[in-house]
């Protein structure tokens, strides 16, 4: 939980870095992954509260990623802690859906405003090398596509890694992707140069 606190600091305190140095840019958004046990913690909403006011950043600017395993069944005080984060304008994303409890009965409940596809799915479509794609795999992303929209949700796909996957993507509605395709892993000093350069949609 400790851990937990430090990365979230410092992500906001780095993302709030980046408004200022590049004023004249539409505002990026962190996404942070938050822990099992954290959302357990029931200082989590006063952490996020503290570090928001602490580094001036905006609470819509803040993205918390959990997994299924920590929402899906949350009732009580994780449930609580969700939907008061959600109330603060943080947005709530569920990360590597469809590969865990996959329960679409607790989204309603939720207060959740992103899906992120498992890779895994985008996987399956077909690759510049000339692979064959996966009829199966895009069929699920239609449809968990469509479903995520008719709950107000927007959806990112994970591990885009070519042009081929993003733009099948982009035709069955996924609003944005993440992956090589746009860039890879690297240090905040470098972000600066990616900011501008290319459109952050996709």
């Amino acid at each position: 939980v400790q851990l937990g606190r430090w990365v979230l600091r410092t992500a906001c305190r780095q993302a709030r870095r980046w408004q200022l140095d590049h004023p004249d840019e539409p505002p990026l958004f962190i996404s942070v992954n938050v822990a099992v046990r954290q959302v357990w913690d029931s200082d989590l909403v006063a952490d996020v509260a503290q570090i928001l006011a602490e580094t001036e950043l905006a609470p819509g600017l803040l993205q918390l990623e959990l997994t299924e395993s920590a929402v899906m069944g949350s009732g009580g005080r994780p449930l609580r802690a969700l939907q008061a984060l959600s109330d603060m304008g943080v947005r709530i994303a569920i990360d590597d859906f469809g590969t865990g409890y996959s329960n679409l009965a607790y989204l309603s409940r939720l207060p959740v405003s992103v899906l992120k596809l498992d890779g895994a799915f985008v996987k399956g479509f077909r690759y510049e090398d000339g692979t064959h794609p996966s009829p199966a795999d895009e069929t699920i992303v239609e449809a968990m596509v469509q479903l995520a929209h008719r709950l107000g949700l927007t959806v990112t796909a994970e591990c885009v890694e070519t042009a081929g996957q993003a733009e099948r993507l982009r035709r069955i509605g996924c609003d944005t992707g993440q992956g090589w395709l746009y860039s890879r892993a690297v240090a905040p000093e470098q972000i600066a140069g990616l900011i501008g350069s290319r459109p952050l949609e996709g």
